[in-house]
C-alpha cells in the first residue's frame, strides 16, 4: 500500500484537492558530461577547421583558373593591338608610296587578308577562352547539384531536427 501512496501525490488548486500521479523529476546533469562537453567542442571545431581549410583551398583553385583566364585574356589584347597597329602602319605606308596600280592593288589585298586571318585567330583565341571558362561554370554547377543530391534521407523528424540544429 504504501509503494501506492508513493506514485500519487495530493494537489490544491483554488480549492478542489485532488490525487494524480507523480512526475518524475529530472536531475540535473552530472558534472561527469563536462569533459563530455569539451570533448565535443573540440571536435566540432575541428571538423570547422578542415572544412574552413577545404573550402580556401577550393577558393584558391578557383582564384587560380580566373587568373590564368585574365593573363591569358590581356595577352591576347596586347598581341591583337600590336599587330593592328602594325597593319595600320604597313596600310599608310602603302598609300603614302605612289606605284603601280597593280602592285598596289596586290599589295592592299595582302595586307586586308593578313588583317583578316590576324582576326581569325584572335576570335578563336577568344573562342578557346569562352569555352574554358563554360567548362569552369558547368563543372562548378554539377558539384553544386551533386552536394545536393548527396544529402541523407532522414528516417524521423528528430533526426532532421538534429542536423539542422547541428552546428557546422
Amino acid at each position: 500500500m504504501e509503494s501506492e501512496d508513493d506514485e500519487w501525490e495530493l494537489c490544491y488548486d483554488d480549492g478542489f484537492v485532488y490525487k494524480r500521479r507523480k512526475r518524475r523529476r529530472l536531475n540535473s546533469p552530472e558534472p561527469s558530461t563536462a569533459p563530455d562537453q569539451n570533448a565535443l567542442e573540440k571536435l566540432r571545431k575541428e571538423r570547422k577547421k578542415t572544412t574552413l581549410l577545404k573550402l580556401k583551398s577550393k577558393y584558391e583553385k578557383e582564384i587560380v583558373q580566373w587568373q590564368h583566364l585574365s593573363n591569358t585574356l590581356s595577352a591576347l589584347q596586347l598581341s591583337s593591338s600590336n599587330q593592328l597597329n602594325e597593319q595600320q602602319q604597313q596600310q599608310n605606308q602603302n598609300l603614302s608610296i605612289p606605284s603601280t596600280s597593280g602592285s598596289a592593288e596586290s599589295s592592299l589585298l595582302d595586307d586586308l587578308l593578313s588583317q583578316v586571318e590576324a582576326q581569325e585567330a584572335i576570335i578563336h583565341d577568344i573562342s578557346n577562352l569562352c569555352d574554358v571558362a563554360e567548362a569552369m561554370c558547368s563543372k562548378q554547377e554539377e558539384q553544386y547539384k551533386q552536394s545536393l543530391f548527396d544529402l541523407p534521407i532522414w528516417s524521423t523528424p528528430l533526426e532532421l531536427m538534429q542536423v539542422l540544429c547541428y552546428d557546422d
